[in-house]
């Protein structure tokens, strides 16, 4: 028995996001303004035939396949945004599922750091792989469950303001966004990241 996690389309991929995924991604690249499909599952190895009933089922291209031992997850996009719906329609299918069926997003930790201290952007620009932050700018971190959900968070904030993105885990046991820039632009990404969350539906965490 599959468990769906997270299953999302992203309908334009910004050009940060874009170019974040291929710098972390290890199969074919994305390029700005493809449509993309996030979808997370359980048990992790299921997530190979996922791979291969998408890329048989219309023209998607794979950018990531994440194989966890408990958690598995998977990207393809596309030029077309018919195209990535009618494989995420085809993935559903052959596991008998329905998009409602995954869970919702579950935001953990929502952190805003002002004013960054340079050791403290040393330290973070040390393990990211996108942008760099720059002493004095704002840090605005989102912590999410499902993981994929990072993602739609990322790609969203980058809609609603001129942020840098920094780091963007869209896989294992939680997702972790980080994003920096001037007040005024952090302040105007953080609620359109939060908001993308909350706007999505499907089952509840169990407490």
């Amino acid at each position: 028995m599959v468990d769906l996690r997270a299953f999302v389309v992203i309908d334009s991929l910004q050009p940060q996001f874009a170019a974040f995924l291929a710098t972390v991604a290890q199969g074919f690249l994305p390029r700005t303004g493809q449509a993309s499909l996030f979808v997370e599952i359980a048990p992790g190895m299921e997530i190979n035939r996922v791979t291969d009933i998408a890329l048989k089922s219309t023209r998607v291209t794979p950018g990531m396949q994440i194989v966890e031992r408990h958690f598995g997850m998977l990207e393809v996009h596309a030029d077309s945004q018919a195209d990535v719906r009618q494989a995420g329609a085809a993935i559903l299918s052959a596991l008998e599922l329905k998009e409602e069926q995954r869970l919702r997003p579950r935001v953990v930790s929502d952190q805003v750091v002002r004013h960054l201290d340079d050791h403290q952007c040393m330290l973070i620009n040390r393990m990211r792989h996108g942008n760099m932050i720059m002493a004095g700018q704002t840090l605005f971190i989102l912590e999410c469950e499902p993981a994929a959900y990072a993602a739609l968070a990322a790609n969203e904030a980058e809609k609603a303001a001129d942020i840098s993105i920094l780091e963007v885990r869209a896989f294992g046991s939680f997702g972790r966004v980080y994003i920096g820039g001037e007040e005024k632009d952090v302040e105007a990404a953080r609620p359109a990241a939060v908001q993308a969350l909350a706007a999505l539906t499907g089952r509840e965490h169990a407490s």
